[in-house]
């Protein structure tokens, strides 16, 4: 998948992306910036430089945002899970029953939010996107990335919508 030739603008907008994410990761380790204060401010610096214009350093910014925001998800959701499982065992046993309500509400409201992060995890063919493997909607074909690309269509059915994994 990685070896198939690239055109110059993907390789344009996946160098932005990497040299965005590298900006913004600086800025944030500095401990003064939020995750959109770093990205807007490593899209300001590398459009006045000049080399990208400041529309295609948003778009690339935006592309970076959903994907450190569905990993920060993610990671979230694990956390919670782990804490989940392990807290209701400490409890006494009449605090648990009302924990156990809480999380059954929970679990409700983390089902409505998972149909909502399928849609988030919905990627579209001319999307650049990073590592990780995206399974076409259609027929089921994965393609797993190594680096960052623009997303082609499927080398399998030609279709567009792929659903994206870590």
């Amino acid at each position: 998948m990685n070896d198939e030739k690239h055109k110059p603008e993907e390789h344009e907008d996946v160098g932005l992306y990497q040299k965005m994410a590298d900006r913004a990761a600086e800025l944030m380790q500095e401990g003064r910036k939020t995750l959109d204060e770093a990205l807007k401010k490593a899209s300001e610096e590398i459009s006045s430089g000049g080399e990208y214009t400041r529309e295609k350093s948003e778009k690339i910014g935006e592309f970076l945002r959903r994907d450190l925001t569905e990993v920060g998800k993610k990671a979230q959701e694990a956390r919670d899970t782990v804490i989940n499982a392990v807290e209701p065992h400490r409890v006494a046993a009449g605090v648990q029953s009302g924990l156990s309500r809480l999380l059954k509400t929970a679990a409700d409201t983390l089902n409505e939010l998972a149909g909502k992060s399928e849609q988030a995890l919905e990627y579209k063919t001319g999307e650049v996107t990073s590592p990780g493997t995206l399974t076409c909607r259609d027929c089921g074909k994965e393609m797993h990335f190594k680096a960052t690309v623009r997303i082609p269509p499927c080398p399998s059915c030609h279709k567009t919508v792929f659903r994206k994994s870590y």
